[in-house]
């Protein structure tokens, strides 16, 4: 069964970032769950900064789901990522990134690697950048897997990185994985920019898909701007998708419209009440 979810920052730093609620957990969880959402996806400034007994006492009292949990702050916050050409940078990406795979495990949610994919510099070749985020995701991939939950690689559009920008790239550099449990998420918003057609990509993804951000062409809710979802549904449906779809969206014209919308079109889309 696909399941709506919502965003909820925890990142001072990503204040403008498309995230429907922030700062505050306990009442972020009260709103998202009084609206009707199944479920939360977090995104921690690091594991040191949020509390895994009380996250766990949030989502029992609210009957709500961890989706999946972000890993954005380690490149907003300190710019790290696994293509970085410094090897020590690289390592402490992948830590950061490691710890963030071990407290997602705790609620059997993945761990979503997007940003922290970083840019191929112009002293670094295509190949090499590849080749290290290969390695890394072979290692982090063994580390989810051991944990019992996947790991989500995410394509991102061309003004935010250079390295997987469409799902095309995204599942080949899945298929020279060693790690089998690293999956796709696609976003609709990056997919607006860089998909020839959204089906007909996700189609491409196939059973590589294992989460979806649901947000419009203008990063609004879905529904503020003009992707149109029945032959998004129709391709989920016919892949026989039974993850999230992810308020990832700027919270416009405030946070409540926002969630509002958003269950809107996803009761309208998949049928439920």
């Amino acid at each position: 069964m696909i399941e709506a979810a919502v965003t909820i920052s925890l990142v001072p730093e990503a204040k403008n970032g498309p995230f429907v609620f922030r700062d505050d957990l306990a009442s972020a969880c009260e709103k998202v769950a009084r609206l009707g959402f199944n479920a939360v996806e977090v995104f921690p400034r690091s594991v040191d900064e949020i509390n895994a007994t009380e996250l766990k006492r949030l989502l029992a009292r609210h009957r709500l789901k961890l989706a999946a949990v972000g890993t954005g702050a380690g490149w907003l916050v300190r710019k790290l990522s696994l293509t970085n050409p410094k090897a020590r940078v690289r390592h402490d990406a992948e830590q950061f990134i490691s710890a963030i795979i071990d407290f997602a495990a705790g609620f059997g949610a993945p761990a979503i690697i997007g940003s922290m994919q970083g840019r191929i510099e112009k002293d670094v070749s295509r190949v090499q950048a590849l080749n290290w985020l290969r390695e890394a995701l072979n290692r982090l991939g063994r580390r989810a897997g051991s944990a019992g939950v996947p790991l989500l690689i995410e394509p991102l559009n061309r003004y935010e990185t250079n390295v997987i920008n469409c799902v095309a790239d995204g599942v080949n550099i899945l298929k020279a994985l060693k790690a089998k449990n690293v999956k796709l998420l696609c976003d609709l918003f990056h997919m607006n920019i860089e998909e020839p057609s959204i089906s007909q990509s996700l189609l491409k993804a196939g059973k590589r898909l294992g989460h979806v951000h649901w947000a419009d062409s203008n990063r609004h809710a879905m529904g503020f701007g003009h992707i149109e979802t029945a032959p998004v549904v129709k391709t989920l449906r016919s892949l026989g998708y039974s993850g999230f779809v992810s308020a990832e969206v700027l919270p416009l014209p405030s946070p409540e419209d926002a969630a509002r919308q958003t269950l809107k079109s996803f009761r309208r889309c998949f049928n439920t009440t």
